[in-house]
């Protein structure tokens, strides 16, 4: 059982800057496509960017330009550093964890609020 736990998140301003991590616990994170998610009051979960275990990227069209996610396999953690951000960023963040076999991790979330 992979446990997630994210931070980074937090209150800025718009045009600030945010990165989150998430910390797996187990020992086969590098097989893991991991991905963030997002959830803002009232909406449904939508993906904002994913990251193969061969290192390949994709992003919503909405952050394209502004997210770059990244791994540190040796670290057992996945990063999205945010930049540019606005209003409508804000949102509880998510991390997940996907292998092959179809097995699914979700951490509990890091809220992060952009406003001024």
């Amino acid at each position: 059982q992979e446990q997630l736990v994210e931070s980074g998140g937090g209150l800025v301003q718009p045009g600030g800057s945010l990165r989150l991590s998430c910390v797996a616990s187990g020992t086969v994170f590098s097989i893991y496509r991991m991905t963030w998610y997002r959830q803002a009051p009232g909406k449904q979960r939508d993906m904002v960017a994913a990251i193969t275990s061969a290192g390949s990227t994709n992003y919503a069209d909405s952050v394209k330009g502004r997210f770059t996610i990244s791994r540190d396999n040796a670290k057992n953690t996945v990063y999205l550093q945010m930049n540019s951000l606005k209003p409508e960023d804000t949102a509880v963040y998510h991390c997940n964890a996907g292998d092959a076999g179809g097995h699914v991790y979700w951490g509990q979330g890091t809220q992060v609020t952009v406003s001024s």
